[in-house]
């Protein structure tokens, strides 16, 4: 098993480079991704960097695999995961929004979307009743094909909405990227993620 003064998770794709980077600034020695297919980065007894799929961060910071981890709002909010939330780092903005076809009116029966524990507890606490589909590709398609009455979906310039007929009615959470702590490596590394916490805070 390794043993590493610290694990890092970052999620693949765009928010890597922009939190790899702020992190650094931060001071925090992280070691330089040498290989881009290499999944962990960094030797034994240093700083660790994983790279994971978005929806895994949290999963890895919670279970102690990782001490921190930088994810979007977004995924945090359908994790379902108890993890400390200490900054908001204002990149990789985007919402979470509520879709239809323009001049549909009728009842949501059925919603696809990417967040299914995240648009179920939004059905409860407005009384709704409605199937929801978990998808992992394109979800528009869901709404244009009527698979579904409606999807929810990440929703940055509303370009790719509009290019496929479609229209963002509300937008139902704002996401940016969050810096998230292991509560338990929060008291057992107290000493070197309070100073990261603080220079994050005010960079």
């Amino acid at each position: 098993m390794r043993r590493n003064l610290l694990t890092v998770a970052l999620p693949k794709g765009r928010i890597f480079g922009e939190a790899y980077q702020a992190l650094k600034r931060a001071g925090l020695d992280l070691p330089p991704v040498l290989d881009e297919r290499a999944l962990l980065h960094g030797k034994e007894g240093g700083i660790a960097l994983l790279e994971l799929r978005n929806k895994d961060v949290p999963v890895y910071v919670d279970l102690g695999i990782a001490e921190i981890g930088v994810v979007g709002k977004d995924i945090l909010l359908d994790s379902g995961r108890d993890l400390f939330e200490p900054v908001d780092l204002g990149f990789g903005a985007c919402r979470l929004s509520l879709i239809r076809r323009p001049g549909d009116k009728g009842p949501i029966r059925r919603i696809a979307t990417k967040y299914p524990l995240f648009t179920a507890r939004l059905l409860k606490e407005r009384g709704w009743v409605a199937d929801v589909v978990e998808l992992s590709g394109n979800i528009e398609l869901a709404a244009v094909t009527g698979l579904a009455d409606a999807v929810v979906d990440v929703v940055e310039t509303g370009a790719t909405l509009r290019s496929a007929g479609l229209e963002e009615v509300e937008v139902l959470a704002r996401s940016s990227a969050r810096l998230i702590v292991n509560r338990q490596a929060l008291k057992l590394k107290r000493d070197l993620l309070k100073p990261l916490i603080a220079h994050l805070r005010n960079p």
